[in-house]
């Protein structure tokens, strides 16, 4: 009798405790954001410069108080590998187990895939930073979903303003997987003009470009007009010193085309003066007061500007507390929503604006061409010019 006394009166207390402790984490205070990135794995650079630039930009938003209306932004790291059943894992054991209120992430379009699902059934949002794939808000998109990265239409159709003439003929060099074949199909899209004779798909970690270059060689060679290699590649080895031992434009009059990247992978773009393309972003491009805020911060903290996926993770960071200031620190979901949809905030790229249809951010894509600066270790991308989000009619594509 004693015994069963004891059990009873524990389990009341156990009971009790849970009671008392459930409120106390919802009221403690706090605003919980899982980054869920590739800290680890093939995108491992891009997802670094992601953090960075996010926690730059909560401090930078914040006003250097990293708390929005009275409380503390706290940052859950999640290193997905790369790999979709791990992010998804991830994601799921945010929301549940370290009870995140928001999501930012993830860097592979091949992850982001796997967590849509995983914020619609835990209802809650999932801001998509840097992935591309136009699926992530196209036809895999739910309404927890938004995104401040550009979608791989915004590259193509950006892309399409260099290569798109009368006369060109042009053949696609791209990864094998999410992001690569999303930016193909867009591309595809975007052309008007010029003639597309054939897409070349190697897999996401290929070292050897030999065949696969090629295979490009033979089907542009022998063309009338300019002919152009447009290459869709993120992380891994870019084929662009590949591209340039090949002396392409030397031996056969083809020139190649690409978008922009992380410095480090635009030292190859040296071999290319002159090469035309658009870009998501340069630390030397945008004249606004974010964006000099963002390049005087990583320039006192590292020496060296800020990178292509920097800007992105602060521009998710200015998303967030732009959010959350006008909800006055509440998190909850619908509400957040419904404060989203339609959202203008500023970044280091300027105004963006959340689409009230898909959730994409609209922002604008610059037009470069490349010189060659031997103060600088990568190929300077010049401003051709700016192309506005009201340009480029990008596709609302999620059947909404």
């Amino acid at each position: 009798m004693q015994r069963r006394t004891l059990v009873t009166a524990t389990a009341f207390a156990a009971t009790a405790l849970a009671a008392i402790a459930a409120p106390a984490w919802a009221q403690s205070g706090e605003i919980r954001i899982a980054h869920v990135y590739s800290k680890t794995g093939a995108l491992e650079a891009y997802g670094k410069q992601t953090q960075i630039g996010l926690m730059m930009g909560l401090e930078y938003a914040t006003g250097g108080t990293m708390q929005v209306a009275g409380k503390k932004l706290v940052v859950i790291e999640k290193d997905d590998q790369g790999k979709p059943d791990l992010g998804k894992s991830l994601l799921a054991s945010a929301y549940s187990d370290d009870k995140a209120d928001i999501a930012v992430g993830p860097t592979s379009s091949g992850v982001a895939m796997a967590l849509l699902p995983v914020a619609e059934e835990y209802k809650k949002i999932l801001l998509v930073e840097p992935a591309v794939a136009d699926a992530i808000t196209g036809d895999k998109w739910n309404k927890y979903i938004f995104r401040t990265g550009r979608n791989s239409s915004q590259d193509a159709i950006s892309n399409a303003v260099a290569v798109d003439k009368a006369g060109t003929t042009i053949v696609t060099l791209a990864q094998d997987y999410a992001f690569g074949r999303d930016g193909v199909k867009a591309f595809k899209e975007a052309i008007k003009n010029a003639k597309l004779v054939h897409e070349e798909y190697l897999p996401q970690n290929t070292t050897d470009f030999t065949a696969g270059i090629q295979r490009v060689v033979d089907k542009l060679k022998d063309q009338p007009g300019r002919k152009v290699v447009m290459v869709i590649w993120a992380g891994g080895t870019p084929p662009y010193a590949a591209l340039a031992a090949q002396e392409l434009s030397k031996r056969f009059g083809i020139d190649v085309a690409t978008g922009g990247n992380i410095l480090s992978a635009m030292a190859s773009y040296k071999a290319f003066p002159g090469m035309e393309g658009a870009t998501y972003y340069y630390f030397g491009i945008p004249k606004n007061p974010v964006n000099e805020a963002l390049v005087a911060m990583h320039y006192k903290q590292f020496k060296a500007p800020p990178d292509f996926f920097t800007a992105g993770g602060f521009t998710s960071a200015m998303a967030l507390v732009t959010a959350l200031k006008a909800t006055n620190g509440e998190t909850n979901t619908n509400k957040l929503i419904r404060t989203m949809e339609g959202m203008s905030f500023d970044t280091p790229k300027g105004k963006m604006t959340f689409r009230k249809e898909d959730h994409q951010a609209l922002q604008s894509m610059y037009h470069f061409k490349i010189k060659v600066d031997p103060a600088f270790a990568w190929g300077v991308p010049e401003l051709v010019r700016e192309i506005k989000p009201e340009e480029m009619k990008v596709p609302i594509r999620n059947k909404r």
